[in-house]
Parts: C-alpha cells; structure tokens; sequence
C-alpha cells in the first residue's frame, strides 16, 4: 500500500512537469477569481463547472465589464486627432502606457509587455527607468479589454521587448483568440521584436500564425549594436535567417522595420544590403521617422530623405512603405512610451 501511494504521487509530480521542465502549480478556483483574464475557458472550465465557467466567461467578454475581476485601471487618458493614450495603474503602483491609433481600415492597439524595458534601444524612452517587471497575461489583455475603442488589429509594439516576456505574450494571445471569449483573430495580431535569438526560433514552432514585425535599424553588425546594444549577442546575419524561416514556415509576410537615420543608415550600401537579404522575400520593408525623446536627440529625416532612401530601395526590387507618424504630439508615438510614475518607483495606495 506504501509504495502504491508513492507511485502515485510521483506519477502526480511528473503529471504537473511542464515540457519546459518547471513544476506546473495547481489551478484552483482562487487563482482564477484573482485574475481571470489570465486564462483560457478550457483552463477555467477545467477547475470550475462548466456552467460557472460560462457565466464568467460572459461577465468578462460580453457583458458589462465587473471591476473586482480587473487587477488595473485607466488612470489618465491623452488625445489627439487620431490617437488615444491610455496610462493603466498596476497593482503594484507602476504604470504601463497603451495606444489606439484610428485609421480608415479601424482602430489598432498597441500594447506593453513589460514594465520599463531591458533592451534600452538608444532611440527609444521606454528603456530609461530600466527593467521594472514583466506584465502578466492577464495585464496584457486587459489592455485590450478595457478600452473605449472597438479594436481590430492587436500589436505588440508597446513598452518592453515582447519576445523577453515570451511566456506571457504567448499565453495572452491564446486568451485573446478563445472563440468563448473575445475571439480575436490571428491575422489581426502582430508581434513586433528587436530578435533575440533563442525565442524567435521558439517563435517559429508555435502553432500561431501571428503577423511578425523585425525591429532592424540598420545592416552592418556594428550599426545595430549602436542602436541596440543588448542585442550585440546575435549576429544580425542569424536574426534575418531566423524571421526568413518564420515567413516560410507560417507563410506569413514578414514587416522589417527600418528606422532611417540620416548620414547613418541611409546609404547605397545600406540599401544594397537589404536588397541581398530581402530582393525576392515574402517581405514588407517599413521606414519609420525618428519621433522625439528626452534621452537621446539624433536628426529626424525630411520627407524628402525618406523618399529618396525609399526610392533607392524600391529601384532594387523590395517593397516599401513610409510609416505615418501617430501621437507625437501626446507622447504617444513610436519610441516615446514611458511612465514617468516609475521613476520613483510604485505609486504609494491612497488610503480611504
């Protein structure tokens, strides 16, 4: 009898071993209670009755949101013509920064993942308290949840690198698309990264076909580690055959965005070695405009600059687009999402 019951609890141990090789922790109905925005139906279904999972589900996705399942708030919202800021306040006292932006084909949502960033990008604000804290699943979708806006395309272009927050991007996207929930339609979803290595190979065996956007900024390795130092690890070469693979495996086409720094990025031979790696790709090359921050000042190329680079790289054979510019005027434009809460660190609770 002993041993029958030592088998049994080590058959119940190996049975809650993730394929990662961490201790899965039991589900129970408290944890789901505490964020239930965290997790899928089948996961809830699974812990709860069916018919309580229903209902809940219900609560959260189509019926007038209930605040005691929300583990953040809207503590400011900015405007401007074709752009809303939203600053959400965390648990914890930090605060994570969300942008829609309205075009004619809808409204997008770019979403954070992190809280501060690791990557430090010299071009963008988000790094400049450092890393603070990943976001959970939950704090990622309700990012998307609780907006005014009727929301057709989710990108993950936000504060934080979402390929270091692997775990939690990925389970947030499998929530979003639940066909119980908000049923979120993969093409609608864009992950957009600067390539770190290990993940964007993890990426690739996913069985999600989400858009993906590479962050590349330049086409010599000294270049890049310039603009993104923490990223020096991977050969850029590697990071390009890596999203390469991505499109064909997913047959996906692949958006490399390439901020365009005068005198810096913006040459012949630039182009030419964008044209060796991208001429007959599946992929779209997207040139962005630097937007302004307080920790670092480089020359914003004119409109003319960006046509002739754009030009040049379309008398090669690629395809090119010019990034419009959104919300600049409201922080709220691409690079410049910071919360200057975190600074000094959480936010101390009002008592009341």
């Amino acid at each position: 009898m002993v041993i029958f019951y030592l088998l049994l609890i080590g058959f119940n141990y190996l049975r809650g071993v993730t394929d990662m090789g961490k201790v899965a922790y039991t589900l129970t109905p408290e944890k789901i209670l505490d964020d239930p925005y965290g997790f899928t139906y089948k996961e809830i279904s699974s812990c709860l009755c069916e018919a309580d999972a229903t209902t809940l589900f219900s609560q959260l996705y189509h019926e007038k949101r209930i605040s005691k399942y929300q583990t953040m708030k809207i503590s400011h919202i900015y405007r401007s013509s074709d752009t809303v800021k939203y600053v959400f306040g965390l648990k914890d006292g930090y605060a994570i920064e969300t942008v829609c932006i309205k075009r004619k084909t809808g409204v997008t949502v770019c979403v954070s993942t992190m809280v501060g960033c690791p990557v430090r990008c010299v071009f963008c604000a988000s790094g400049s308290n450092g890393f603070i804290r990943n976001l959970t699943p939950g704090e990622i979708v309700q990012q998307v949840i609780l907006l005014e806006e009727r929301i057709n395309r989710i990108v993950f272009m936000g504060m934080g690198e979402p390929l270091l927050n692997y775990d939690s991007v990925i389970k947030s996207i499998h929530v979003m698309r639940d066909r119980n929930g908000l049923n979120f339609p993969t093409d609608g979803i864009t992950i957009s990264t600067v390539g770190p290595l290990p993940q964007l190979k993890k990426l690739r065996e996913e069985h999600i076909k989400i858009q993906l956007t590479l962050s590349l900024h330049a086409t010599t390795q000294k270049e890049r580690d310039t603009l993104i130092p923490s990223m020096r690890n991977y050969r850029i070469e590697s990071v390009i055959e890596s999203v390469l693979s991505y499109s064909e495996r997913h047959n996906r086409k692949v958006t490399i965005a390439y901020l365009v720094i005068p005198g810096f990025n913006d040459s012949e031979s630039d182009a030419d070695r964008l044209a060796y790696w991208f001429y007959g790709q599946n992929v779209l090359i997207n040139l962005l405009q630097y937007n302004e921050t307080e920790n670092f000042h480089m020359s914003r190329p004119s409109k003319e600059q960006l046509v002739i680079f754009k030009t040049m790289l379309e008398h090669k054979g690629l395809d090119v687009i010019l990034r419009e510019s959104h919300g600049s005027k409201i922080g709220a434009a691409c690079g410049q999402l910071v919360s200057s809460k975190n600074k000094r660190g959480p936010i101390k609770k009002e008592r009341g």
